[in-house]
């Protein structure tokens, strides 16, 4: 059994994804972000850089307990172990990880950024809203170039790359990015969010959506954005 401390992000949106994929067994524990759940001590203790997802797998490596926090290594442990979604020539294997790092490195962070500049800061700075969403289409032009040469991120198998890629293009309108622009990154989504695995997997955690997206009030707002999340614990 696998245990997924989570929330409906596109970070946390990934290993349900996976989860649903791979049928491995999991339950689901809500960390509500906006209330502070991800500095509780024993969500720090399995993820310390109080971000989520977090997982503990208790049937590990060698039947050992693993705890593993960073969405990413989280793929790399699930494709793994359940020998799936990773592939197993090397050339494809390499650049499915690349692509993932990819994702990591640079959707992420920069969509989370644009998305916040555009969405939830109080003070409304045009050089930082420009700078974001130039770099959130920055990324989604390459990556339309990279699908205008293959079906997926890795090529031609559907990979941890692409579950990886896919929750940060839900919604992406909210990073200033018209996905309806980009028509490659087009009909590989529009394949992607037909798979009922990944119907079910944005499905995780529907219950609390609507808290999810409701307007922030000032002490969600402080948790989130503003001076808790740097206190010392």
């Amino acid at each position: 059994m696998i245990d997924v401390y989570s929330w409906p992000t596109p970070n946390g949106h990934k290993v349900h994804i996976m989860l649903e994929e791979t049928g491995l067994e999991y339950r689901v524990h809500g960390i509500n972000i906006r209330n502070g759940d991800q500095f509780k001590p024993e969500f720090l203790k399995i993820s310390p850089n109080n971000r989520i997802p977090a997982i503990a797998d208790h049937d590990g490596p060698s039947g050992k307990p693993l705890s593993l926090f960073e969405s990413g290594a989280i793929l790399l442990y699930l494709a793994s172990k359940a020998g799936k979604l990773l592939p197993q020539d090397l050339h494809a294997r390499w650049a499915c990880v690349q692509w993932l790092m990819w994702q990591m490195g640079g959707v992420g962070p920069m969509f989370g950024q644009a998305n916040h500049f555009r969405r939830y800061s109080r003070e409304k700075i045009q050089y930082a809203i420009d700078r974001y969403t130039n770099e959130a289409n920055r990324l989604t032009r390459a990556l339309d170039k990279r699908l205008g040469e293959a079906r997926y991120a890795a090529g031609n198998e559907y990979t941890i790359a692409d579950i990886a890629i896919f929750p940060w293009m839900r919604g992406a309108e909210n990073r200033g990015v018209n996905v309806e622009e980009y028509p490659n990154v087009k009909r590989w989504f529009d394949e992607i969010n037909a798979r009922p695995a990944v119907q079910r997997g944005v499905k995780v955690l529907a219950e609390v959506q609507a808290i999810n997206v409701a307007p922030h009030d000032d002490k969600s707002w402080e948790i989130m954005f503003g001076k808790v999340q740097f206190q010392r614990r």
